[in-house]
């Protein structure tokens, strides 16, 4: 996640409240899912951006969770994610971002 998109989920948070937020991951594999997790939640791991040493606590999903899935219309979700959830291990990512929550 770079420094950018860091200062802005900081600035989303300082206006609207961290429970008023919620982070939507597309990440393609389960090592950048953790990564991402852990910043939006724990704080930049590499401690190179806005979020270093800032525990947001923020709410977080994959695209590819039912909890989100379910909430986006099913003729929308095919079109822009049907294609990348075909090709993606969808189970790992889903073991993976429950796992990262836990954790962080």
């Amino acid at each position: 996640m770079d420094q950018v998109v860091q200062g802005e989920l900081l600035k989303a948070a300082e206006k609207y409240g961290k429970e008023n937020i919620i982070v939507i991951l597309g990440s393609p594999d389960t090592e950048s899912a953790d990564i991402f997790v852990e910043t939006v939640r724990a704080g930049d791991p590499t401690y190179a951006g806005p979020l270093a040493g800032v525990a947001l606590g923020l709410s977080v999903y994959h695209i590819l969770e039912d909890e989100i899935k379910q909430e986006i219309p099913e003729d929308v979700y095919q079109e822009q994610v049907g294609l990348a959830e075909l090709s993606l291990d969808r189970d790992q990512i889903v073991e993976a971002m429950k796992q990262a929550r836990e954790k962080y």
